[in-house]
């Protein structure tokens, strides 16, 4: 094997341990994880703990009206995947939103919320494959909301960035995140007492005679009790959204009451003899199993994507898998053929030695491709919901003038007895919608990634889930998993788990010295957010790839944006071992996430 060696230095170590791991984009979330597990608790419990936690610390990030994805792995059973990715609600059509004069539905506002699907799967994770009661994994959560959190400089950067939106509009938010008027610097405690109340009610909401019935009670009360009641309230009063007009939301009490999170089989593909699992076509994650696929064919000299060819060869494949992904993908959409051997061969060989800023759909029997026809190409590497080179990583929200960059948030644990989760939480931020003082939570924009126009896979449909660009990963070996990892980052969440994968299956890299590796992504696909651009053949890059590498993606075509040093990314990944050992890493990017076990 002639693959680039790891390098030797780290930023921190990759942890290793018998007894249990857990990474997240946030350190307490990830310590309130080990609490759990240290209490007794399995690889679930310590998931949800540290979940409803990270809805509290990153609220620039997710919040319980949002929604998620999550591989979910009891040891000894397949994975499964846990759809927390509510629907359109009712009254959310396209003539319903073409009559109100848009051509997008907006990145932010009202318009744009589906019905919030975080808060239910995790109860369900929780009922089916966790030991402890709601109240239990819920008081780390409460504590935070009640007592308080540091404030983060990435929320302080994102309440200035729409401090005058929620002056002028969203006067609820401006009431639960401007001390009169003024933005909150780093480090301010900050708290959100109307959630953790909330939290009480609905914990008070336990009744039953088994640990399931309690949970399941808590889930009534959410879906219709005081939350569903008040969230159809509040969304019937007009307010100012990224169309620039003043909408109000559609969702309803009767949405969250005929809507409930569920199982569903995962989808898989095979790279160097191990298998990775993903959600299915109504996410983004079968775009890294037909990337895998498309590079299985090649040597791992070839791919390896610390040279300028290697990363040509991920960023061409993925270019296939992401205009797939326009052409096919939606909720209920038929996929199997984009992930067979011999369509993967078949799109390896359309892959030439120079970029194609083309959207290139394959063609498929028995499938026909559906584009948009509004597809907005813009002339430099930093659009839509790809990153500006300035560290802003996908899921666009608002700020006064129309757009903000937002994220999203992720967290993996493995305990003791080889359960693991890996999920990837998003929505419901502080910038998507207004605060909804009698709740303590903000809605999400999920919607944002449909399409107003007839006949694509990704239309926006009554009762169908939105396409979610939320796309955790896990790996298998005999059946079993090995590795669960993720990313925030919008439509760039597969793209930088795509060389970690190469980095560690092929090059034989550990977590930690992958997840520290330079990467890079491309912006040449439709972005999934608001206002929906891309850059034909954009591509956006860490200057640690090097002068030699960087150099040749300018040659072979790239358009290429070089980005700040360690801005690309929030990966993290926990792994066991065939002998048990357990094994832990987390990003040093944006100077919050941890791994932490023993």
């Amino acid at each position: 094997m002639n693959f680039t060696a790891p390098p030797s230095f780290t930023t921190r170590p990759t942890l290793s341990g018998s007894f249990g791991m857990a990474a997240s984009t946030h350190w307490l979330a990830s310590q309130s994880a080990m609490a759990v597990l240290e209490s007794g608790g399995n690889a679930f419990d310590g998931a949800v703990a540290a979940a409803l936690v990270l809805q509290v610390v990153e609220p620039h990030l997710n919040g319980p009206g949002g929604d998620l994805v999550a591989l979910v792995a009891p040891e000894g059973e397949p994975t499964k995947v846990l759809c927390g990715q509510g629907v359109a609600p009712a009254e959310a059509s396209i003539d319903a939103y073409r009559a109100l004069g848009l051509e997008l539905v907006p990145g932010a506002g009202l318009l744009a919320a589906a019905v919030p699907g975080a808060f239910d799967a995790w109860l369900l994770l929780l009922r089916d494959h966790g030991t402890k009661e709601f109240a239990e994994v819920a008081g780390y959560a409460q504590h935070y909301a009640r007592t308080g959190f540091p404030a983060l400089p990435g929320i302080v950067r994102t309440i200035a960035s729409v401090r005058d939106l929620f002056l002028s509009s969203w006067t609820t938010s401006a009431g639960q995140w401007l001390a009169d008027g003024a933005v909150p610097e780093a480090g301010t405690v900050l708290r959100n007492e109307a959630w953790a109340a909330s939290l009480e009610r609905l914990a008070a909401a336990a009744a039953g005679d088994s640990r399931e019935e309690r949970i399941d009670a808590v889930r009534r009360e959410w879906a219709e009790g005081f939350v569903a009641q008040e969230i159809d309230r509040f969304v019937r009063e007009p307010v100012r959204d990224s169309s620039g007009e003043d909408h109000a939301g559609v969702l309803r009490a009767s949405d969250l009451a005929g809507w409930r999170a569920s199982w569903e089989d995962a989808v898989r593909a095979s790279f160097r003899g191990a298998t990775v699992a993903k959600a299915g076509a109504w996410s983004q994650g079968p775009t890294l199993l037909e990337a895998l696929a498309i590079l299985d064919g090649y040597s791992d000299e070839e791919i390896d994507p610390s040279t300028g060819r290697g990363a040509h060869l991920l960023l061409e494949a993925m270019k296939l898998a992401q205009a797939d992904r326009e052409a096919y993908y939606g909720d209920g959409a038929p996929i199997d053929p984009l992930l067979s051997p011999e369509y993967a061969a078949t799109r390896r060989g359309e892959i030439a030695e120079w970029a194609n800023g083309d959207l290139r759909p394959g063609r498929v029997d028995g499938l026909t491709a559906h584009l948009p026809r509004d597809l907005r190409a813009v002339g430099d590497g930093a659009a839509g919901g790809a990153s500006d080179g300035a560290g802003s990583t996908g899921e666009p929200t608002l700020e006064s003038s129309g757009a903000a960059r937002g994220d999203t948030c992720h967290l993996d644990v493995v305990d003791r007895w080889g359960n693991m989760v890996s999920a990837t939480p998003s929505g419901g931020w502080l910038q998507s919608s207004p605060y909804i003082p009698e709740l303590g939570m903000c809605l999400g924009t999920r919607l944002q990634m449909t399409w107003l126009e007839h006949g694509l896979p990704s239309s926006l449909r009554p009762g169908a889930r939105p396409r979610t660009t939320l796309s955790p990963t896990i790996v298998e070996r005999d059946g079993r998993a090995v590795i669960a990892l993720g990313t925030p980052g919008g439509d760039q969440q597969d793209q930088w788990q795509l060389p970690l994968l190469v980095r560690v299956l092929a090059g034989g890299w550990d977590l930690q010295q992958a997840i520290d590796a330079p990467t890079f992504h491309s912006t040449s696909a439709p972005s999934s957010f608001w206002p929906r651009e891309r850059v034909p053949n954009g591509v956006v890059a860490e200057p640690g790839l090097g002068d030699d590498a960087l150099a040749e993606l300018i040659l072979r075509g790239h358009d290429l944006v070089v980005g700040d040093e360690w801005s690309l990314g929030r990966l993290s990944a926990v792994a066991r071992e065939e002998d048990g050992t357990l094994r832990a890493a987390a990003n040093p990017r944006g100077m919050q996430g941890y791994a932490v076990g023993r």
